[in-house]
């Protein structure tokens, strides 16, 4: 199935590596509190998407991730996905608007060349209530990958892939600990802590595309006061 948002916003399933079809199935039934306790609330937040890139990498499946810049006043140091708030430019939300501000911020950030991007799914708008954000993971498969890198070291300090098999080895996974009492899934891979909104959208998705293995929810690991 294809639909047709506009210029950089089509989304269809057809041609994916046969690897990818189980997030794709995935995303056609989420439902939004399945992906997360955080949801919109019915009025308010600021519309943003990010961009769940699955690429193929030398130890193969493998998901486009960023390293934001210690210097930045909010998540300084976390890992994330790509992506950013909603631009006039990008036009209507309900019309293909998240998924053209889902590949624009992925160039800005990334310099990635979004033509050799596929859009598969969108999954269901999601809430991050420490900065009011309303978010929407957009899944893309990177089937003609372009060199990236940051596009500005003030905002980003590294552009990095993860393969998925490490993210799916029980030795690399913990529930991160704020000091707020808040838990949460985290990943330890590429020498960086992957927690918060990313690490709890990747959980999902490995979990109901059927690739998640048994792991110790018991090992904790403390977040830094300032996360």
């Amino acid at each position: 199935m294809t639909s047709t948002y506009g210029r950089g916003a089509a989304v269809t399933a057809e041609g994916l590596p046969e690897w990818l079809e189980p997030v794709a199935r995935a995303s056609q039934t989420i439902e939004p509190h399945q992906l997360s306790r955080f949801l919109p609330p019915e009025t308010g937040g600021r519309q943003s998407a990010v961009l769940v890139l699955f690429g193929d990498g030398p130890r193969g499946p493998e998901l486009l991730l960023l390293e934001r810049a210690g210097t930045l006043r909010s998540h300084a140091g976390q890992p994330s996905f790509p992506g950013g708030a909603l631009d006039p430019e990008d036009g209507d939300p309900a019309a293909g608007g998240l998924v053209r501000a889902a590949l624009r911020e992925a160039e800005e950030e990334t310099g990635l060349d979004p033509s050799g991007v596929q859009i598969f799914g969108v999954l269901p708008q999601l809430y991050i209530p420490v900065s009011g954000f309303v978010v929407t993971p957009v899944l893309g498969w990177w089937h003609k990958p372009s060199p990236v890198q940051p596009v500005d070291e003030a905002e980003t300090a590294r552009v990095f892939t993860v393969p998925v098999a490490d993210l799916t080895d029980p030795e690399n996974r913990a529930t991160a600990v704020h000091p707020s009492g808040h838990t949460g899934p985290a990943f330890l891979v590429e020498g960086a802590l992957v927690w918060g909104f990313t690490a709890g959208v990747i959980d999902r998705i490995l979990h109901y595309a059927g690739w998640e293995r048994p792991w110790d929810r018991d090992r904790q690991v403390p977040l830094d006061r300032r996360a």
